[in-house]
Order: C-alpha cells, then structure tokens, then sequence
C-alpha cells in the first residue's frame, strides 16, 4: 500500500475519472474532485479502493479556501478539470468563449494550486501534474512541420492550453526549492464529451492516463517544468 494522498479535478469522468482509479489501484487515498456531487459520488463508487469524493468548483475561488481546509496532507496535485467551448478560429471566437474558457483551463489551476499549497508542503515528495495539450505547443502549430491544423482553430481552447503550459514552468520555478515536481502532461486525442473532435476519436483515456500517473509518481531525480506527452517523450513548447 501506497500512504500518499492525491487530488485529481474533473474526476468524475474522462480522463480525469481514469488518472484517479489508477491512482486508486496503485494503493493511494485520492480525492475525486467533482463540481457535481452525484457524478462525483457514481465515479467514487465505481473506483473504489480508497477514492474519496471531494466537492470542487474549480471557477469558484472563494469555495476553494473551505474545500482545501478538508484536506489536511496532500502529496499528488492533477490539475485535469479542463473544457472547450468553441471550436472557431480566432476570428469567429467571442470574448465571452475565451473567458469561459480561461475560467477553467487557466484562473482555475492558480486558484486550486495556491488553494492545496500549504497541504502539499507538508508531503515530502510534493508532485503537481497539469493536464495540457499537444495542440498548446506553438512549435506543433507553426511552421512546415506543423502537426495540427495552421488556421486558426480551436483559439480559446488551444491559447488557454499555451498559458497553462506557461504556468507549469513558472510553478516549477517558484516550488523548485521546496521539492516540488511540476510537470505538464499532452494526453493525445481521447474519446471523452470535450469536444466533437475527442468524442469522435477512438483513443482510449486510460493510456493518457498512464502518463499523468507516471508522473505523479515521479522520483526525486525526476524532471520538473517539462512538457511531455503520454508516453513519456518531450514536447516542444
């Protein structure tokens, strides 16, 4: 048995759901973080093991502070609740799709990270994973090599992802010296409800998953503030 305690947000299905029944499988208490308690409570009935529900809001800061305080010692931090509400391009997204969309993908990683901070500087191996894609690395979307479409697309999703990955380097600075792993982790394309392109792919949660718990299980010598992918290869910022 594991001893650690995770916290996994948007875990009441996905991906999310995936991270935490390996999590749960591998002998750690975790959290399912959930805005929905009755989806909350399904997804922890059907992990089992030592799954705990955990009601989180990810937008809404002030609850945040009240939820932390439940969660005296926490050692893993998956910051997966993500959402994609638009799939224009620059040109055709409104302001308020690319709000509603920071809201969660950007505003609400700051909130829960700083929110769990002083639980996770009582663990001695202090781990934080944020759920990224590949489509937020410029380097993928420019050029002649470019792996994903150069219109354009997908503008409030895949700049929201860019700023997440901005922020794992910096959280990864600023929590160097206190141990900290900070990491950001390109699931690939999978079959969940984020957006009409995912729930029409064939890829299966549970191998991005494997991904987010390789390094949440990081060892001391473990990298911190990289981009890597599902299956363990660096992405380019």
């Amino acid at each position: 048995m594991n001893d650690s305690t995770a916290l996994v947000t948007g875990a009441n299905k996905g991906i999310g759901r995936e991270i935490a029944r390996q999590l749960a499988v591998a002998g750690l208490t975790v959290y399912v973080g959930s805005r929905d308690p009755e989806r909350g409570q399904r997804a922890v009935d059907e992990i089992g093991g030592s799954a705990r529900l955990l009601i989180l809001d990810v937008t809404n800061e002030q609850s945040l502070a009240d939820v932390a305080r439940q969660v005296e010692n926490l050692d893993i931090l998956v910051n997966n609740a993500g959402i994609s509400v638009d799939l224009n391009p620059v040109t055709e997204t409104d302001v308020d799709s690319f709000r509603r969309t920071y809201e969660t993908n950007v505003f609400g990683v700051v909130a829960v990270t700083n929110a769990f901070l002083p639980a996770m500087r009582r663990s001695a191996r202090p781990r934080i994973v944020n759920i990224s894609s590949g489509t937020g690395s410029l380097d993928w979307s420019t050029g002649p090599d470019a792996q994903f479409p150069t219109t354009g697309s997908l503008a409030a999703y895949r700049s929201s992802k860019t700023a997440l990955n901005a922020l794992t380097v910096f959280y990864a600075q600023a929590l160097a010296a206190e141990g900290f792993k900070v990491n950001a982790l390109a699931p690939g394309l999978r079959k969940t409800d984020l957006n009409a392109s995912a729930s029409a792919s064939g890829g299966d949660p549970a191998e991005a998953a494997a991904g987010a718990v390789r390094l949440a299980l990081l060892p001391d010598d473990g990298p911190t503030g990289e981009f890597l992918s599902w299956d363990g290869t660096l992405v380019p910022w």
